[in-house]
């Protein structure tokens, strides 16, 4: 490890790795639910109760925990025109500053995201079939979120610290798989 802190360096390694696969655990559950009520309806005519609203429900978790997945990694949809022509310490720059806009853009959503599960809860929202309590859902999302501001704090701060180790995680992201 190249920083003076390599314990915690790892510790925020093995903390960007489960946010990772909890966002990927979702999606599990997401193709998990959609593939199981297809195969009921189809072949059995039978309707799972509240199938639909717990995959619009868990479809609302998968994209918070996504964008966790993402902002950190800095692997979402990017457009680098002036990135790719510019030297090595103006592209640290911009993306120092964009991910700084990021980390903005995602405390706004956080805070909107917990007025709507704060209130969601109030008015007592429920599922149509089973009469679930529709907040916890998005309660889980909004941690998903508060995640992502964790992730794009520790990416604020190495990209500004330690660069060295955002390339690293990047070079690993993008390896082709042999």
């Amino acid at each position: 490890m190249t920083t003076r802190f390599p314990a915690i360096t790892r510790a925020m390694d093995r903390f960007i790795d489960s946010i990772e696969w909890t966002a990927a655990f979702f999606i599990g559950v997401v193709a998990l639910d959609v593939f199981v009520s297809v195969l009921l309806r189809y072949f059995f005519g039978f309707t799972i109760p509240d199938a639909y609203d717990f995959g619009m429900l868990m479809l609302g978790i998968v994209i918070f925990w996504g964008i966790a997945a993402t902002s950190y990694r800095g692997t979402h949809i990017t457009v680098d025109l002036i990135w790719a022509n510019v030297g090595p310490t103006w592209r640290r720059v911009i993306d120092v500053f964009a991910t700084l806009v990021l980390l903005f853009v995602v405390v706004v959503q956080s805070y909107t995201l917990y007025d709507k599960t704060v209130s969601t809860r109030e008015a007592n929202l429920l599922t149509f079939d089973l009469r679930l309590p529709v907040w916890p859902f998005y309660l889980v999302a909004w941690i998903g979120d508060v995640a992502a501001v964790l992730l794009i704090i520790v990416r604020t701060y190495r990209l500004i610290f330690h660069p060295e180790l955002m390339t690293r995680d990047f070079a690993a992201a993008t390896k082709p798989v042999e």
